[in-house]
């Protein structure tokens, strides 16, 4: 029989993976798994005395599916990962095709088929010594980028998605350009820049915003918002690209590595977790999971 593991996060979708674990077990247990479930604790690595598993199962959200697959890369590990969307936004695996019903996604793993998919990559230039950070979906700085790190986890359960519109609206008094040089394919070129988005997956908060990203071409599709005079007319620039109208406030470019450089102290997020800060390298690392992904049927 084959061993796997439900790494979840008790606290993630107001807690609907813990009165569901018996029922996840056996539907695994019928397709020929022996599945142990461990409650993530989030101050060490989880995958210590699992590293050789037949397949880790991840129920949480982007968040916690972060912090799964940093453990798994910094431990060197290549396990075969699944993914429960258990959480508010579930931006990955809607990319992935798993459905937002928890039995029906633990069906989705248990006879999916293993693929390998896209990882992103944030290196500190100036800070060798500090680990390299890894994102599945998406890399982002700037306004509202960094709302999902500070938006409670009362708040998330209370309102859902909602909840981040309300710490949203919060950064509004916080709107300030960002002076970025950005270097792409070996050409360099300044942008003023509001907001930046580095998507490997397609959605924010599941807004489609990245129509023709992929997690298998081994590129990033960027949207980088120029600073304009006004919140307004920032507000009017994105709204025109969200609706598909091109605007020439919005930089679009696909890539397989970027630097970023600026002499400003922001923030940076990376799947609603820390980002790290400038200067940087972020690099498409093509198939570097395996992860199963759902049949057509």
């Amino acid at each position: 029989m084959k061993q796997a593991i439900l790494l979840y996060n008790p606290q993630a979708g107001r807690g609907r993976v813990a009165h569901k674990l018996e029922e996840i077990i056996e539907i695994f247990a019928e397709a020929g798994y022996y599945m142990r479930a461990v409650e993530i604790r989030f101050d060490g690595n989880p995958f210590d005395g699992y590293e050789d598993v037949d397949l880790a199962v991840v129920a949480g959200g982007d968040g916690t599916l972060n912090y799964i697959v940093n453990a798994m890369m910094r431990r060197g590990l290549h396990l075969t990962l699944g993914i429960l969307p258990a959480g508010t936004a579930n931006d990955f695996a809607g990319a992935l095709g798993m459905s937002n019903n928890l039995l029906r996604a633990a069906r989705q793993i248990a006879y999916g088929t293993a693929e390998p998919i896209d990882c992103g990559c944030v290196e500190q230039m100036n800070h060798p010594d500090v680990p390299a950070i890894y994102f599945v979906n998406i890399f982002s700085f700037g306004i509202f980028t960094t709302t999902s790190q500070h938006t409670p986890e009362e708040l998330k359960h209370i309102m859902g998605r909602a909840a981040y519109m309300v710490e949203g609206l919060k950064e509004l008094k916080k709107l300030h350009g960002i002076p970025l040089t950005i270097t792409s394919e070996g050409e360099a070129f300044y942008y003023p820049t509001l907001m930046g988005l580095v998507f490997n997956g397609e959605t924010a908060g599941r807004m489609p915003l990245a129509r023709m990203a992929s997690l298998r071409d081994g590129v990033f599709d960027c949207l980088f918002l120029r600073k304009r005079e006004t919140a307004f007319q920032s507000a009017c620039d994105m709204l025109l690209y969200v609706i598909g109208i091109r605007t020439s406030a919005v930089k679009y470019l696909r890539t397989r590595e970027l630097i970023l450089m600026s002499p400003t102290r922001e923030a940076t997020d990376v799947d609603g977790q820390s980002g790290g800060r400038f200067p940087m390298r972020v690099s498409c690392m093509q198939g570097a999971l395996n992860i199963v992904c759902p049949h057509d049927n």
